[in-house]
């Protein structure tokens, strides 16, 4: 998905007469996490386009139209330095890199206005590139209840370069993960879209990205195994969609995972880390290995299948 730094698009064709309803209602019915007043701000903005053309939230569209959504951050979002502690893996004049906590989200967005690492950042370093958008220094991000390295940038040129590496596929990623039963070694090579119904979400389907990621199981024991996951390309909650794909959900993944066994487990949060980074400094040309620790959630899974 394409976005800039301080929104992001999607955009929905009409598929059934059930969802021919006001806009601002449709809007709502189809983007549950937001609220139809919220929408309604967007329309009243302009940011809401059926078939290209700007309407009113009273309209109604139907079968076939395709409405396009300009997620705008609301007025009362403002960035302010936070006193909040960083793990901090690597730093130089150029580039950070963090230990990111479970729990803790990238940026701030409607539900979560403060308390992001974005507030932690300014507090951190006083002054990041692109001030004026949302997002400073931000180059990649991990999902909130996502945990491990998190760089970010210092200077508007390492800014772009960063997100240059990313884009071509010149940073190496590797993340780690608990998961329910016991994958194969090997690529899954399937393609990732958005849900056709469930909007907030993501899905395995015909039409998609291309998505390739390099699996390898650890240790497994019983229903749970410790997995090495090295994702080939960048797409939208691919680890975790790729792993429900081949019947190894993460353990803890609220909206991929097996609720069964994540109370049986008792986990809220899904067991996933980015445990590494490597890359060549933009800057200077150094190599770069930055290697995050798991976070002690880890800690009795791993006892578990080390036993």
């Amino acid at each position: 998905m394409n976005e800039d730094e301080s929104m992001q698009t999607d955009e929905i064709t009409i598929s059934s007469e059930e969802m021919c309803v006001r806009l601002d209602k449709f809007l709502a019915q189809a983007y549950p996490l937001h609220s139809r007043t919220y929408f309604q701000y967007l329309i009243d903005r302009g940011l809401v386009l059926v078939n290209g053309d700007v309407w009113k939230k009273k309209d109604i569209p139907r079968l076939g139209d395709t409405v396009e959504v300009c997620f705008e951050l609301t007025p009362e979002l403002n960035l302010t330095p936070e006193n909040i502690p960083l793990d901090i893996l690597y730093e130089d004049e150029f580039l950070l890199a963090v230990n990111k906590p479970p729990g803790m989200v990238v940026h701030p967005a409607p539900g979560h206005p403060q308390g992001t690492f974005v507030n932690a950042l300014l507090y951190h370093c006083q002054s990041l590139p692109d001030m004026e958008s949302l997002r400073p220094g931000i180059v990649h991000r991990l999902d909130k209840d996502t945990s491990g390295v998190l760089l970010a940038a210092k200077t508007l040129a390492s800014h772009q370069q960063l997100i240059d590496l990313f884009a071509s596929r010149q940073m190496e990623k590797t993340y780690q993960a608990i998961c329910v039963g016991t994958p194969r070694d090997g690529v899954i090579d399937a393609p990732i879209g958005r849900h056709p119904t469930r909007r907030q979400e993501m899905a395995v389907r015909e039409g998609g990205k291309v998505a390739l990621s390099d699996v390898k199981c650890l240790k497994t024991r019983g229903d749970l195994s410790f997995v090495e996951i090295r994702p080939k390309t960048g797409r939208t909650h691919q680890i975790r969609v790729h792993l429900a794909h081949i019947a190894a959900p993460v353990l803890g993944d609220p909206v991929y995972g097996r609720p069964a066994m994540n109370e049986k487990w008792d986990v809220q949060q899904q067991l996933l880390h980015a445990s590494q980074l490597r890359f060549t400094h933009p800057m200077t040309g150094k190599f770069l290995e930055i290697i995050a620790p798991l976070h002690g959630r880890f800690t009795k899974f791993l006892e578990y299948l080390d036993q």
